[in-house]
């Protein structure tokens, strides 16, 4: 017999060389039924897995957790894969993994999928569901899998490359074989409602070298109506697209003369800077002191840092007119230690908060281009903050207290994770340890225990441990925007010092930390959190002046003067347009108010207020509307 922990810390003694499988039956058939893959130690494995030694063992369900949608998804991939070589046989097979929203695989064909393809393929992976065909899982030699997969070059590639020794496994479902680590369900019966979303091209393992492939994306649910849910905001996500909402509210738009850049229109730009504005003022409050730094720095810079050696792939590396190799900075750190090291700092000087929001460039390659979500050149809310051992706990906590207000104005959830150490990782072990066990602390603290965050395993920076902070928007999406970045190593590759209180010099701790992340990606996922209809206080135009005819144009330019000195972003709307025309106009641009101004407005030396909201308010006189705009300013900023 053998001891199995389960999650909830309950034990069970079962027979060895049972799988996971006859586990979860014992366990629970309801569990069983519902089941999709496991982890034994905190490894994702298989349900067919025998387990024959105690251990830990957490059965995944599609509810459970991410893993457990994974499993789901990774098995109708292959469903998709089947129904494709049964009507297309002549395709060649490439990968077809889960992702964190369904899944995908890559064919090899020379004509792009159709959507009368797509239908069709999807109807064939409906029959091949209704079969119910067993998923089984086998093993062979090398010999006999290159023999096994001798039609799908794709496939040959991938076993030549896997290291000797190596275990190479196979998953079969009725006529369909294909190479795969799994896990797998029981069978293709276990889906139960599908979608095929899109197809698109992709370059074979990412590189734009390679051939181009066709990729068909889908997703999987365990119930009609979860799919029908998930369509729904898919159709929702399409109408709050950042791209086409940045070109019709005229804020920014992308041109083949720059990609993965974006222009910014004047009302773009108005967004932006209201948004810095509101950063700034909230870290100014802190004792962050703002700096800016060039945009070209030597090579020596990069390689005393690190980056040269890690990084110069994303970098744009350029040649200067003596010679020398120079590179756009893809990031702030360097320069900030620049400004540290302008004088010598005490003790008493630290914590030291030097944040910037110069504008960075990334080399990203064009496949990965997506509107402000992955760009070439943003804007990053950056700060870097120095401080002694035993400031880090009170220093990060601070930083957590900044990002929840900064958050909740927009009313984004947030959770927190760690990321540890990372395969090319810079510096010793033992320091690694030392940073991972106070990130740990420090997040223990926070979230209430340690079992309340997540841990991201090699996702760290190369110089250091991090904290991710996933944020998730109106539609239930997630996105990873602000990092806390724990940093033993930049300081004393860059011979960083401090005079302690007794005298001697000691090397700070240097903390990378942001919040938005990148304030252009930021920008992106509020324009499709309000669909355009940004809040009063944030909205590139607060208030649109609509007069009714020409008799009232006078009063209504001397209404815009007293508004903007008032601090109110306005405009004025002067066309020979019939009234319903303008406000309509000004309810498709999203602007929260619009000011009527007709006979009895301009005698009463009032505004008729329609909001965007609530439609009609009614007659207000001038002191009380403008009151009206500085509250809701106000009430954010609490």
């Amino acid at each position: 017999m053998i001891k199995i922990k389960l999650k909830d810390s309950s034990e069970m003694e079962v027979e060895e060389n049972l799988s996971v499988l006859e586990i979860a039956k014992k366990i629970s058939e309801g569990l069983a039924r519902v089941a999709t893959c496991a982890e034994i130690n905190g490894e994702v494995v298989d349900l067919r897995t025998i387990v024959n030694k105690d251990c830990s063992l957490n059965i995944l369900t599609f509810e459970s957790d991410l893993n457990g949608k994974k499993a789901y998804w990774h098995t109708t991939s292959h469903i998709m894969a089947q129904a494709i070589k049964r009507l297309y046989p002549e395709i060649k097979l490439a990968i077809g993994p889960s992702i964190d929203n369904g899944f995908y695989y890559d064919f090899d064909t020379d004509k792009p999928f159709t959507p009368e393809m797509l239908e069709a393929i999807e109807k064939e992976m409906k029959k091949i569901i209704k079969e119910d065909l067993p998923i089984e899982r086998f093993e062979l030699p090398r010999k006999e899998a290159l023999e096994l997969m001798k039609d799908e070059p794709y496939k040959v590639e991938l076993i030549n490359d896997l290291p000797e020794g190596e275990t190479i496994s196979f998953y079969k479902q009725g006529d369909f074989t294909d190479l795969c680590a799994g896990p797998h369900l029981a069978s293709t019966g276990k889906v139960k409602a599908i979608k095929l979303l899109s197809s698109s091209g992709a370059y074979w393992r990412g590189d734009e070298k390679n051939k181009m492939l066709q990729r068909i994306y889908g997703i999987s649910f365990p119930k009609a109506s979860q799919l029908e849910e998930y369509v729904n905001m898919i159709e929702e996500a399409k109408k709050r697209d950042h791209r086409k909402l940045g070109k019709e509210l005229d804020l920014f738009f992308f041109d083949e003369t720059a990609p993965g850049m974006a222009y910014w229109m004047p009302k773009g730009f108005t967004l932006m800077n209201t948004l810095i504005d509101f950063w700034r003022k909230e870290h100014q409050k802190r004792g962050y002191q703002e700096f800016s730094g060039p945009q070209l720095n030597s090579s020596v810079l990069w390689k005393t840092s690190g980056h040269w050696d890690h990084y110069k792939e994303d970098m744009f590396v350029l040649t200067d007119a003596d010679g020398n190799e120079q590179a756009l900075k893809p990031m702030n750190c360097p320069n900030s230690i620049k400004i540290y090291q302008t004088k010598l700092r005490s003790y008493k000087d630290l914590p030291l908060r030097f944040n910037d929001v110069d504008v960075i460039h990334r080399n990203e390659k064009s496949g990965q281009l997506n509107g402000l979500f992955r760009v070439r050149m943003f804007r990053q809310d950056d700060s870097h903050n120095y401080v002694t051992e035993e400031q880090i706990g009170s220093e990060i906590k601070d930083i957590i207290e900044i990002a929840d207000k900064l958050y909740k104005v927009f009313g984004l959830e947030y959770k927190l994770s760690l990321s540890t150490r990372p395969d090319d990782f810079m510096g010793e072990i033992e320091t690694w340890n030392r940073a991972e066990a106070d990130l740990k602390k420090v997040l223990t603290d926070i979230c209430g225990g340690p079992d309340k965050f997540a841990i991201n395993e090699g996702d760290g920076a190369f110089y250091g441990p991090k904290i991710d902070i996933t944020m998730k928007d109106c539609l239930g999406r997630e996105w990873q925007m602000g990092t806390v970045q724990l940093d033993f190593q930049l300081p004393q590759r860059f011979n960083l010092h401090y005079i302690d209180k007794d005298g001697n010099k000691k090397t700070p701790i240097m903390i990378h930390r942001a919040i938005f992340g990148s304030f252009d990606r930021f920008i992106g996922i509020i324009t499709e959190h309000f669909a355009g209809a940004f809040p009063t206080w944030l909205a590139p135009v607060q208030v649109r002046i609509l007069p009714i005819a020409d008799s009232h144009k006078e009063y209504a330019i001397k209404l815009k003067e007293q508004f903007e000195d008032a601090g109110i972003r306005v405009e004025l709307d002067e066309r020979e347009e019939k009234i319903g025309y303008k406000i309509r106009e000004a309810q498709l641009q999203k602007i929260p108010y619009m000011l009527i101004i007709g006979d009895k407005e301009v005698e009463a030396k009032a505004v008729g207020v329609r909001s965007r909201k609530d439609g009609d308010i009614g007659q207000m006189s001038i002191k009380d509307f403008i009151n009206k705009i500085k509250d809701e300013e106000k009430t954010f900023a609490k």
